[in-house]
């Protein structure tokens, strides 16, 4: 299955609509009023009236209300909301219900307990993992030791994220096998404002990262049998005629 990829930290209608025709599986909306990539609700709702039948809508969330979340998803809309700070399972849950929208669990990482802990979140449709820095919830532009996630077990698809970049992330793909990967820092021109070029590039990259398709082989037919002809009678002689009964041979 490809890879997909969530284009974040989008804050113009113009870079929603690269980011999708960059091949952006999700394009996330940062409604975290500290970050330098915040993005105004009233932009966020025409990016989804826009484009909300071509991409999945993600609002990003830290330590928000209930409410909030749920007036976001609703004006937005929101197809799914990623929580980027402290919220336990219980709160992952009620977003579910209150919205409607599939819900990201974020974690910040740096060993493997803290990937373990996420297991805890196992009532949410992805987590995501990004890099742990002190005083930061992302965008960061750091990775994750990615050898953390290369014997990861979980039945919840993964989302990749932390310092990738167009040059990194065909390794990052093909070591992690993340479900999807996500980016923000890597893609810009400047926090907030998306680099067209490293969009492309980007989503090139992983392309090239993803397996290509075996095709199934063709099954072999046999060939149908060939009736045997009947072998073709030789003529026999012509029948011998008795004379009518009573007419005698002449001798010539």
């Amino acid at each position: 299955m490809a890879t997909r990829i969530k284009h974040c930290g989008i804050t113009r209608l113009e870079d929603a609509h690269l980011a999708v025709e960059a091949g952006a599986w999700a394009l996330g909306m940062i409604f975290w009023p500290a970050s330098p990539r915040s993005c105004a609700p009233d932009v966020a709702a025409k990016i989804g009236r826009q484009l909300r039948r071509r991409a999945e809508l993600a609002g990003v969330f830290v330590n928000q209300s209930l409410d909030e979340v749920a007036a976001l998803a609703e004006t937005v809309p929101l197809s799914l909301v990623q929580l980027h700070g402290d919220e336990g399972p219980s709160f992952c849950t009620e977003v579910a219900r209150r919205t409607g929208a599939r819900v990201i669990k974020a974690a910040r990482i740096r060993s493997r307990a803290e990937l373990q802990a996420l297991q805890a979140f196992r009532n949410a449709d992805f987590h995501l993992v990004d890099a742990h820095v002190d005083g930061l919830r992302g965008g960061t532009g750091q990775t994750v030791d990615w050898s953390l996630l290369e014997d990861r077990f979980s039945d919840v698809p993964l989302i990749l994220s932390g310092g990738l970049t167009p040059a990194n992330v065909q390794e990052a793909v093909v070591r992690v096998e993340p479900s999807g990967v996500d980016v923000a820092s890597g893609t810009e021109a400047e926090p907030g404002i998306k680099d067209p070029e490293k969009l492309l590039a980007f989503g090139e990259a992983v392309r090239a990262a993803d397996p290509v398709p075996v095709p199934e082989p063709e099954p072999v037919s046999e060939p149908e049998p060939v009736a045997e002809a009947e072998p073709e009678t030789e003529p026999g002689p012509e029948p011998l005629h008795r004379p009518a009964s009573g007419t005698e041979m002449v001798e010539s």
